[in-house]
């Protein structure tokens, strides 16, 4: 728990409601200070040496743990009120906004998981050899640099510090620390003998090893999404700038670094494949760095290539991935605590501003310090990317008790995913609730968010549970008087199945792959039960059934009895001819008996038609004691005895 929270109004340039904060904070609240970082410091050491201190200034973060560190205490929290909320054409009426965002930041961040990634500076430069070769000269003393080039060099450097390769790159996959490249027609520097340095003669098929992968090349790039596959270094060689920089960066990554696990994967709730028949592929598609790939009846992911934008956790009907950095629950929590303590502080119809954190920050930095500033029921919420904030997570905004979800896009946001998420929140109910707000204008920025003013739902709910449960409670606030299901969009998680039971000859093969058992059979009766609240619609029902005799109909259907299991298809069972038990499917026995007696070598007499119209234990008994009987051995040995 934090003790105390210092407060500091810049200057004197914003308002700080200092009671609407006090009533919310647990801790204590020193008086609002105006140079809190600079004469009034004293104040901030003194509070740090009582007891755990969050302070209310962001911009001066630097100065603060520097104090922290010379007292050697433990270092401080911060939560930026100036841009967000001080600095606004509404102040005066921010003061359940401050106290929102304070009580947010008190919100623990779960640990994220992470693994060690090794760089011993294995470098790979890739360009014309002028600049391939000055780059190689900057890093030779940190780096240990090989440049590639298409063709033999006209003058071939003397420096020894970095080596030359000629050859044609084929293939290249990896990311930081553990790239691998494939060669053809490579040919190595020979360094000995007199004049210039010859090369050896060519060969395929070479492969290497690099850590970080520099490419000024013209043209396409090695891998997609190019910008998000960490150790490759992008740029355009005729940007004096841009090669600086990508120098300038390479010649940091030598080490030990921690390499952030942004998704878990539970491989048995994946709905990828069943008996090679593919069914869901929404993450695979969804994943722009290639990090995901098919793996038998699941997907894999390699953790090094993600880039952590959370669009495939966001698409994932099964929960088989998940959002790990952070998890959803505290996505959740963050946005249920920001409704509930702008509404307890008096603050009414709140507006949620959804941004990447660094775009964001920036943007509204530079709309509070030179223009108007945020609206005061318009409350930001920082994520490091946004491509995982997906239909369930707008539905909970919603249902936590924001008026509205806006949703600031960055000039680098992968737009297909969110587009499809809100086109499904908007299906489900929250038309009209969600906007895309793609400027890149401070002041359009401000001026935007001025304009608009919404409603926020009456009743809310508390968002505990799956991504699901959460969605389909707000589902019920938006549709209070729903009597029928709701239609939605191809590629939805939520549905039913349409089964044509003229075709459907119930042999069970779609329950025996329904990966979230929403199929199942009936073990007393030929019997095909569907339980809709179950279905992700996979898909794989469908692509399995041999008579392509079921159909996916994507819907929401809010009634209580989706949970309970209803018969979709079901005939009379067949009674075996030796004992009258039921089993098997009387029409589909019938009509097989019909076409195989006296049409197959094998079944050209009653007795071997009749044993396809037993049960298992008749069959094997009859078997047993026919006269050409499968199960029957050699004659057993005469018994030896003594008199022998």
């Amino acid at each position: 728990m934090i003790d105390k929270l210092m407060l500091c109004n810049c200057l004197q340039s914003q308002q700080l409601d200092s009671a609407a904060i006090a009533s919310t904070f647990p801790g204590k609240c020193s008086p609002v200070y105006s140079s809190l970082c600079t004469a009034q410091s004293h104040h901030a050491a003194a509070a740090m040496e009582e007891g755990s201190v969050i302070v209310a200034c962001q911009q001066e973060s630097a100065a603060f743990l520097e104090i922290a560190s010379e007292l050697e205490v433990d270092a401080p929290g911060f939560v930026d009120l100036r841009d967000r909320a001080g600095w606004s054409d509404e102040a005066q009426s921010a003061g359940p906004k401050q106290a929102a965002l304070i009580a947010e930041s008190l919100i623990p961040t779960p640990r994220m998981r992470s693994v060690d990634v090794e760089s011993e500076g294995l470098c790979l430069v890739l360009g014309s050899p002028d600049l391939a070769f000055e780059i190689a000269g900057q890093l030779a003393d940190v780096l240990s640099v090989t440049v590639l080039l298409d063709a033999l060099p006209e003058d071939t450097p003397m420096d020894r510090r970095f080596d030359i390769v000629v050859g044609r790159l084929s293939a290249a996959r990896g990311a930081f620390g553990g790239f691998v490249v494939q060669l053809d027609a490579l040919r190595r520097q020979e360094p000995g003998g007199r004049g210039s340095f010859k090369y050896s003669e060519p060969r395929d098929g070479a492969q290497s090893e690099c850590d970080i992968i520099i490419d000024v090349r013209r043209g396409n790039s090695l891998f997609a999404a190019p910008e998000k596959r960490e150790g490759y270094l992008r740029a355009d060689p005729g940007s004096f700038g841009a090669v600086h920089r990508v120098v300038l960066e390479a010649s940091q990554l030598v080490g030990t670094f921690e390499k952030p696990l942004y998704v878990r994967l539970n491989e048995t709730l994946c709905a990828h494949s069943r008996s090679s028949r593919t069914g869901c592929t929404r993450c695979l598609d969804a994943c722009s760095t290639g990090a995901i790939s098919p793996a038998g009846d699941h997907v894999a992911i390699d953790a090094m290539v993600c880039a952590g934008c959370g669009e495939c956790a966001a698409v994932c009907p099964s929960a088989a991935i998940l959002q790990d950095a952070p998890p959803s629950e505290h996505l959740f929590q963050r946005m249920n605590v920001l409704a509930t303590t702008y509404r307890s502080a008096g603050g009414r119809n709140p507006r949620l501003l959804v941004h990447a954190a660094e775009h964001g920050n920036e943007m509204i930095g530079m709309c509070a310090r030179f223009g108007r500033g945020l609206p005061a029921d318009v409350i930001p919420l920082a994520l490091d990317a946004i491509g995982g904030f997906g239909h369930a997570e707008m539905l909970a905004a919603l249902g936590v008790g924001f008026a509205e979800v806006l949703v600031l896009l960055s000039p680098s946001t992968p737009r297909d995913t969110l587009v499809n998420q809100v086109k499904l929140a908007e299906c489900i109910g929250a038309r009209d609730r969600i906007q895309f707000i793609d400027i890149v204008d401070p002041d359009e920025l401000s001026e935007q968010l001025f304009d608009r003013e919404q409603v926020s739902l009456v009743e809310r709910i508390l968002p505990i549970g799956t991504r699901r449960q959460v969605a389909k409670l707000t589902a019920k606030l938006l549709n209070p008087d729903l009597d029928a299901p709701l239609p939605l969009p191809a590629s939805s998680p939520y549905g039913a199945i349409d089964v044509n039971s003229d075709a459907c000859t119930l042999c069970m093969a779609c329950a025996s792959h329904c990966p979230t058992q929403a199929i199942l059979d009936n073990a007393d009766r030929p019997q095909l039960r569907f339980q809709e609240d179950a279905c992700i619609q996979c898909g794989l029902c469908a692509e399995i059934c041999p008579e392509s005799a079921i159909a996916l109909v994507p819907q929401l259907n809010l009634d209580p009895e989706t949970r309970e299991h209803v018969v979709l298809n079901e005939e009379e069972p067949y009674l075996c001819v030796r004992c009258a038990k039921p089993f098997g499917v009387r029409s589909m026995i019938e009509r097989v008996s019909e076409q195989l007696a006296n049409k197959h070598s094998m079944f050209q007499n009653e007795d071997a038609i009749r044993l396809m119209q037993m049960c298992d234990d008749c069959r094997i008994v009859a078997q047993y004691h026919a006269v050409n009987n499968p199960f029957a051995g050699a004659p057993r040995p005469r018994t030896l005895t003594g008199e022998d």
